[in-house]
């Protein structure tokens, strides 16, 4: 019994701390790469800029996952439980505009399942205005702010009500899908994808990214189901470290046959993800003016923005659990 117990203790606690440290949305690596391989998706003479600040686009890429550690309100920011509305996968159900939206379900109901598109369309009001008035500490805050929200979108399992298995015994699935897949065989995509364009109607494409995303829901569940119900059972899950944590992680073994059974669909969601993230940052860029941005090219963070980011991350390193819905991976 005490044998028992010296190896389950280590192995719950390692669940604990990948819950909350490791394992969000795309996961950190994969968001921090949409952001990254965004930049050079942009056009000139906008590319100057934000290849310049790569770094911080980069990095930042991952403070909206933070802030579910510190904000009550972030966590519906990152999902649409679409099929909480409507089972038939019908598309317009859910009224486009924020106001008709409320009206039908009230606002609580849609902080309750998912305010994603909408989040979108302010974040991206936010970042035109950022633009106006060429104010790079929030040009670089909402880039990656909405970087991070179109990566979000482009992921099946972020307009679900099942967004981690819980309702068809799948749990776990979510970080599966998100992390887990993208983190061993990322390097074997191709990640070009041609110059970012111009959007007209940015609601209705952050819309068309929802709607597209939730019509593979059933093959991410399915096809999952359906491998596990002839793979061995003592293959499906292997240990691997995580600083010096040994953790519970699907093998690499299931997690290729998973992989290829998705047959490129994660590859695909990836690279939509950062084509759409290269096209609605120039894209508030054009709407804004298209300000020179040559004359802003030398000035750096502000140290009122650095002080900001330093409390930040102090209070996430300090947060030990998510606040809102958890995705208990």
């Amino acid at each position: 019994m005490i044998k028992k117990l010296s190896i389950a203790i280590p192995i719950i606690l390692a669940v604990c701390i990948l819950t909350h440290s490791y394992v969000y949305a795309w996961g950190f690596f994969a968001h921090r790469k949409i952001n990254h391989l965004a930049v050079y998706t942009i056009p000139s003479p906008l590319i100057g800029f934000y290849k310049k600040h790569i770094g911080f686009v980069t990095e930042h890429a991952t403070d909206p996952d933070k802030r579910r550690g510190v904000l009550v309100d972030e966590a519906p920011k990152h999902y649409l439980d679409y099929d909480h509305f409507d089972k038939t996968k019908s598309r317009g159900v859910v009224p486009k505009y924020w106001k008709d939206a409320v009206e039908k379900y009230t606002e609580d109901t849609l902080m309750a399942y998912g305010i994603l598109p909408w989040n979108l369309e302010w974040t991206y009001n936010k970042l035109v205005q950022a633009f106006k008035y060429k104010n790079v500490d929030r040009i670089l805050k909402y880039s990656s702010d909405i970087g991070h929200y179109i990566g979000d979108a482009s992921v099946p399992l972020h307009t679900t009500e099942n967004y981690n298995g819980g309702m068809t015994n799948q749990r776990g699935i979510h970080g599966f899908w998100e992390s887990r897949l993208p983190e061993l065989h990322s390097d074997e995509y191709d990640f070009f994808t041609g110059k970012a364009k111009y959007v007209d109607e940015k609601l209705d494409y952050f819309w068309e990214l929802v709607y597209t995303s939730h019509s593979y829901v059933d093959s991410v569940l399915l096809i999952e189901k359906r491998l596990t119900k002839t793979f061995p059972s003592d293959q499906k899950y292997s240990f691997d470290t995580r600083g010096k944590q040994n953790m519970r992680v699907y093998s690499k073994e299931f997690s290729k046959a998973y992989h290829d059974a998705l047959d490129g669909m994660v590859e695909d969601r990836m690279r939509l993800a950062i084509i759409s993230v290269g096209s609605i940052w120039y894209s508030a860029w054009v709407d804004a003016g298209k300000p020179d941005m040559n004359t802003i090219l030398d000035k750096e963070l502000s140290e009122e923005y650095k002080l900001e980011i330093e409390a930040f991350e102090k209070k996430y390193q300090q947060s030990d659990k998510i606040l809102g819905r958890e995705h208990d991976h």
